[in-house]
Parts: C-alpha cells; sequence; structure tokens
C-alpha cells in the first residue's frame, strides 16, 4: 500500500509525530490541533488502540483510501467520500503573489474564524501550526488563506484554502493555492489536496492548476 492510501497515518508517524498523541498501533493529532486519526493498519490490536484515544462524547476523522473499518465502542455519524489529488511531475505553478502575508500565532483567531465561515475542512486552535500559512488581507480583514496539513516524505498536503463571502470572485484561492503548491515543490515535496467529491467547483479549481486525480477517499466521523 503506498503511504498516500493512509495519509493521515504517514503524517502522524513522520513529519507530525510532535503533534501526535498515541503509539504505533494508532495516533491522533493533538485535540487543538486537528481531529484527525488513523490507525496503523485495520488489525483487531490497531483498531481497539485507536478507540482507546478518544474520549466519551468525543468525535474523530478518519481520511483513507481502503474501506475504513469502524473499530467497536465507536459509533460512524458521518460518511461521505472524498479525491486525493496529486500535481504531476513536473507541474507547474506560481512562485509568488503581490499582497500574500504569512500567518501565524498572532493571527490564530482571523484564520479560525474563517474557517468556521467557510468550512474547508477541520480546522481548530493550532491547526496553523500543521505547516505554513498564506493569507490576503484586504481593508485589513483577512480575505484569504491558504496552507498545509498532512505532510510526509516526498508529500506534503495543501489544505485550508478558503475566502471569506465579502471577497469571492476575485481569484484570491486560485493565488493562494498556486503559491503555496510552488513552495511545496520547492523543497522537494509533491503537492497533494483532498476535497469532497460532491465539491466540483473545488476539483475544477485544482485541476485548472494543474492537479489530476489519483484515487477517491473514504472518509468517516466516528464518536464514542
Amino acid at each position: 500500500m503506498h503511504g498516500l492510501d493512509r495519509p493521515v497515518w504517514e503524517s502522524l508517524s513522520t513529519y507530525h509525530s510532535r503533534l501526535a498523541e498515541g503509539n504505533d498501533l494508532a495516533r491522533r493529532f493533538a485535540r487543538d490541533v486537528n481531529v484527525f486519526a488513523s490507525p496503523r493498519d485495520d488489525s483487531p490490536e490497531a483498531l481497539t488502540a485507536l478507540a482507546n484515544l478518544v474520549r466519551p462524547g468525543e468525535r474523530i476523522y478518519l481520511l483513507q483510501a481502503p474501506r475504513i473499518a469502524i473499530p467497536a465502542g465507536l459509533t460512524a455519524v458521518r460518511e461521505a467520500t472524498g479525491v486525493q489529488m496529486v500535481a504531476p511531475p513536473g507541474a507547474s505553478f506560481e512562485a509568488a503573489g503581490d499582497g500574500l502575508l504569512p500567518l501565524g500565532d498572532a493571527d490564530a483567531p482571523e484564520m479560525l474564524a474563517l474557517a468556521k465561515l467557510t468550512e474547508p475542512g477541520p480546522f481548530l486552535p493550532r491547526t496553523h501550526v500543521m505547516g505554513s500559512f498564506l493569507g490576503i488581507r484586504i481593508g485589513g480583514r483577512l480575505a484569504a488563506m491558504a496552507g498545509e496539513r498532512m505532510r510526509f516524505p516526498g508529500y506534503t498536503e495543501l489544505s485550508g484554502v478558503c475566502t471569506h463571502p465579502d471577497f469571492r470572485g476575485r481569484g484570491l484561492a486560485r493565488r493562494l493555492s498556486a503559491v503555496v503548491a510552488h513552495r511545496i515543490q520547492a523543497r522537494g515535496d509533491r503537492a497533494i489536496l483532498h476535497a469532497w467529491k460532491s465539491n466540483h467547483a473545488a476539483i475544477s479549481l485544482y485541476e485548472s492548476l494543474g492537479f489530476v486525480l489519483r484515487t477517491e477517499v473514504n472518509v468517516v466521523e466516528l464518536e464514542s
């Protein structure tokens, strides 16, 4: 199985191990960083270890290409299909953009508010520490942002792409996505991303940038 088939596990067990809770059977992100978790595989031991990482009433997300096995003690409250897209070898992305600003701890409250408004995917108070984020401010307001999420040897995920409704239609998401993808490639990684299969607008945007479909992925929200 390719690492891309279980990107959450690969990220938690390599580059993001410093942000992980768990062990060699199952891991999850720290609770203020992200809601994603993953077993190492579908063995009973790994599934039990995953269930033990979830507190009563708590929810986690699983994302992977193989069918998702539900651990005993956890209930699926939402199931959906997504797509995984990759930048093919030789893909070229815009190297720079006017008005793009690095985002960090000082911007975290605005980043969280924008993510809650636009729902680009799970985003928590410290999701921004998973990688570099860029934003565009208009009139002092955070109008749009994009950054990095999962990362493991050879690959980094473009994620958190969103634009405030007041500033849509200006190509901000496209500009940000292109520059983030370029920076990922500049350090020797391939850019990947995930989107809901039903989000045709997002998929069209990423295809226009040069991303190609690799596989469909399963997404399940589990509750203890």
